[in-house]
């Protein structure tokens, strides 16, 4: 698995990351910073990665949990997510700038994030990025208008059955169309939590979808397939649009 290290970071000096570089071409690409689940950096986020280099698009997962590991570092960066600022946003800040000054990279850089990397994506779009992909995750406290104002283009997803989320999808949705942000946001009837990662649970799987969470691969399939083109829109030059 193509690891690397990210220099930069405020947690600490260097973030353990998963780079995944298109199969075709030579570049340079579009970027995309993937922020992964509370679970952290594992397989599941790097076949998102994958998904995206795949597409055409250079996409690293930085470690968030590098520091110190999960049990250490999960309590911290649900802080900062909860707070909207702190360490977790400046290691997020260092993987955008790392990405964008490759020379395989044309310097555009969008985000995308499941879960409680859904949660870091959104609030990022005003802060530096090209386009911002939210997948179900949890809103911030703070009025979302405040927190979006100055956002990038938004492609944003959630499921209708996801219990912990009720109503997100329009409440982005209204908040992005108050502030004239282009965006693209859906809620899928049949999708709970987590309906767009595959994860190994064995028997646990069959517990989640009881409890609304699980992957929905109806679902998650059209879910990409917007990500996709609202990503090909706004991160590719408009010569290759044509």
């Amino acid at each position: 698995m193509p690891s690397t290290r990210i220099a930069g970071a405020t947690t600490t000096p260097e973030l353990d990351a998963y780079l995944a570089v298109p199969p075709v071409g030579e570049g340079p690409w579009p970027g995309v910073v993937v922020v992964h689940e509370i679970f952290g950096l594992t397989d599941d986020a790097r076949q998102q990665a994958d998904r995206l280099a795949a597409a055409g698009y250079l996409a690293v997962v930085p470690d968030l949990y590098t520091a110190g590991g999960p049990l250490r570092c999960v309590r911290g960066t649900i802080a900062s997510l909860t707070r909207a600022e702190g360490p977790a946003f400046g290691d997020l800040e260092a993987a955008r700038s790392w990405l964008a000054a490759r020379p395989d990279c044309t310097g555009r850089v969008g985000v995308i994030g499941f879960c409680m990397g859904g949660g870091f994506a959104l609030l990022l779009a005003p802060r530096g990025f090209d386009v911002s992909a939210p997948s179900y995750g949890p809103l911030p406290k703070a009025d979302l208008e405040t927190v979006l104002r100055g956002a990038c283009p938004v492609v944003g997803s959630y499921g209708a059955r996801d219990r912990g989320l009720p109503g997100a999808a329009a409440k982005v949705e209204e908040a992005l169309a108050d502030l004239g942000v282009e965006y693209d946001v859906k809620e899928y009837p049949e999708a709970g939590h987590s309906f767009m990662n595959r994860h190994n649970g064995g028997p646990l799987n069959v517990l989640g979808r009881l409890a609304g969470i699980g992957y929905h691969h109806p679902s998650a399939e059209d879910a990409w397939g917007r990500i996709l083109r609202f990503f090909d829109t706004h991160l590719r030059p408009a010569t290759s649009q044509a």
